[in-house]
């Protein structure tokens, strides 16, 4: 069975709005102007596709029993720098800011440069770019 459904939207859920607004600033997304005090906030990303951020407070709206993940996996977004001095020129000034860097950057033996630091909430910012030839 296929069912007829099209990505439009990626969510997270945040404790603080005005903290993750600020990271995803940071690397460029379209986050708007006075989304710090929202509870849901959307950004357009190129191509249309949307990262919506929803405080918990908002999600225990709809479900009560929720609680915040712990232990197991990490989610993480994954953002294309232009070259690879491009990801560590990201991953400094966002760990500069006082982001948490979890990887600093490196070759990875796939073929890029990488690293990643994590938003407010712990969710991976992957940073990478082709490798240099």
């Amino acid at each position: 069975m296929t069912i007829d459904a099209k990505l439009d939207a990626i969510g997270l859920v945040v404790a603080d709005m005005a903290a993750t607004c600020a990271f995803y600033r940071t690397l460029g997304v379209a986050v708007p102007d006075g989304a710090e005090s929202a509870p849901h906030v959307e950004a357009v990303l190129p191509g249309g596709l949307r990262l919506m951020f929803d405080t918990e407070e908002v999600i225990r709206s709809m479900d009560p029993h929720w609680t915040a993940p712990t232990g197991g996996g990490r989610t993480s977004l994954a953002f294309r720098l232009p070259d690879p001095a491009g990801v560590d020129a990201a991953y400094a000034a966002l760990t500069a800011a006082g982001y948490r860097g979890e990887m600093e950057p490196f070759d990875a033996p796939w073929g890029q440069r990488y690293a990643v630091v994590l938003d407010p909430d712990g969710t991976g910012a992957d940073l990478f770019a082709p490798a240099a030839s």
